[in-house]
Order: C-alpha cells, then structure tokens, then sequence
C-alpha cells in the first residue's frame, strides 16, 4: 500500500496484452509477458490484459488482427507484437529493453 508521503512508482512501460479466451496460446503469452515485466521492469509498467471475447470492441481499438497481441502504448512508438511472447530476445528488442540489465539485478 502506498502512503500519503510515498509517490507511486514511476511508469515507463504501458502495455495491452489481447487474448481472445483462455486457451494455451493465451495463458503462456500472460506468463511470459508477466514473468519479463516482473524480471525487467519491476513495478514500473501498467499491464492490462483483455479478453477480446468478453470485451471485442478493444480487438478494433487497439487494430488486432491476431490473438494474443500485445500492444506497448508507452513508451513511444507504438509497438504490437502477436505471438505467445515466448522468444524473449524478440520481446525485450519489442519493449526497448534489449540491452537494460534485469530490474533485481546489479
């Protein structure tokens, strides 16, 4: 919980990831890109999951043509990535995070 005299954490990242369901492809592009924002990121990004199937008028809103997609808003330039994530190498060049070290790391 934050208090009055803590600020929150700076957000450098805002992500989309759509997913259409519940199926492999979408639970392992959740786990992926969760697991990369908590490595990477620490608590500096705002990751929003949508269901395409509960909620399709985001699939024309974000222009995805394939689930999952993730879209990266922030920072500029938009960004959208489809796939389960899982080539980790092609996700962080997607985040522009390619050559920063790991969030827990020294």
């Amino acid at each position: 919980m934050i208090t009055a005299t803590e600020s929150p954490p700076e957000i450098t990242h805002r992500l989309r990831l759509i997913v259409a369901g519940s199926t492999i492809r979408s639970r392992r592009a959740i786990e992926n890109l969760r697991r990369v924002c908590k490595e990477h990121l620490g608590g500096h990004s705002d990751l929003e999951i949508i269901d395409i199937y509960q909620q399709p008028q985001f699939a024309k809103e974000y222009q995805v043509i394939a689930a999952p997609t993730l879209v990266k808003l922030l920072p500029l330039p938009v960004r959208r990535i489809v796939g389960d994530l899982s080539e980790e190498d092609r996700l962080l060049r997607a985040l522009d995070l390619a050559m920063l070290p790991a969030a827990g790391g020294a």
